[in-house]
C-alpha cells in the first residue's frame, strides 16, 4: 500500500512479489520525470502568463521541472527509448540530434547503465579528440600486475604508445581469426606479427 509518506509491504510478501514491486516503483519514478517534463512544456506553451502560478500551487521545484522540461523538448515522443531511462536521455540532451540517436542505439544495444553511457561519451571525446574518431568504451579487466608490466615493456621496445599498442595488438589478433588483417591500418609504426623480428615476436605475441 502506498501513502504520501511511505510504502507498506505485506508481511507475507514473497521475494518475487517484492522484486516486482521494485520494478514497478522504478518504472513509475522514471516515467514521472517524463510526465512532469511534458506537463511543464504544455503549461509553458498554453498558459504563458499563468503556468508559474500552477507550479507554485502544486509545490514542485521550478529548477527541477525546468530540467525535466528541457529533456522532454529535446526528445519527441517517437524518439524516446522505453528500454532506456530518463537519465540516459538527459545525458544526451545537449548533443546534436544525429549524435543522440547514435548514442541511444549504443546504450540500448549494449544495455549500458547511465554511468556506463557517461563514461563512453567521455572516452569518445577524449580519444576522439586525439585520433579524430569515436571509440567504444572498454570494459575493465582484472589482470596480474606482471602482465601489465610486460605489455608496457613490449610497447616501449617497439617505440609505440602503450594504449595504441594494446588496441592495435588486440585488433590484429581478432583480424587473424576473422581473416581481415589487411583491412587494419598501421598504428604509428606498429607492424604485423609477420613483420617483426624473432626478438620482437615474443613480446608482441604476449598481447
Amino acid at each position: 500500500m502506498t501513502t504520501k509518506v511511505g510504502l507498506r509491504m505485506p508481511a507475507g510478501a514473497s521475494f518475487d512479489e517484492w522484486e516486482q514491486a521494485g520494478r514497478q516503483l522504478s518504472g513509475i519514478v522514471d516515467s514521472s520525470s517524463w510526465w512532469l517534463g511534458d506537463w511543464l512544456v504544455f503549461g509553458k506553451d498554453h498558459y504563458v502568463d499563468r503556468y508559474q502560478h500552477g507550479i507554485r500551487a502544486v509545490g514542485l521545484q521550478y529548477q527541477t521541472l525546468r530540467n525535466y522540461a528541457w529533456v522532454s523538448r529535446r526528445f519527441e515522443f517517437d524518439r524516446r527509448r522505453p528500454a532506456l531511462t530518463f537519465q540516459h536521455h538527459a545525458e544526451l540532451a545537449s548533443l546534436p540530434l544525429d549524435q543522440q540517436e547514435t548514442w541511444l542505439d549504443r546504450a540500448e544495444q549494449n544495455r549500458w547503465t547511465t554511468k556506463q553511457l557517461r563514461r563512453a561519451i567521455r572516452a569518445s571525446r577524449e580519444l576522439g579528440g586525439r585520433t579524430g574518431t569515436a571509440v567504444e568504451p572498454v570494459r575493465r579487466l582484472e589482470l596480474p600486475g606482471g602482465r601489465i608490466r610486460s605489455w608496457h615493456q613490449a610497447a616501449e621496445q617497439l617505440g609505440v604508445d602503450f594504449d595504441q599498442w594494446v588496441m592495435a595488438s588486440l585488433d590484429r589478433a581478432a583480424a587473424r581469426v576473422l581473416g581481415d588483417l589487411k583491412e587494419l591500418p598501421e598504428v604509428r609504426g606498429l607492424k604485423g606479427i609477420g613483420g617483426l623480428s624473432e626478438a620482437e615476436r615474443p613480446a608482441a605475441i604476449s598481447a
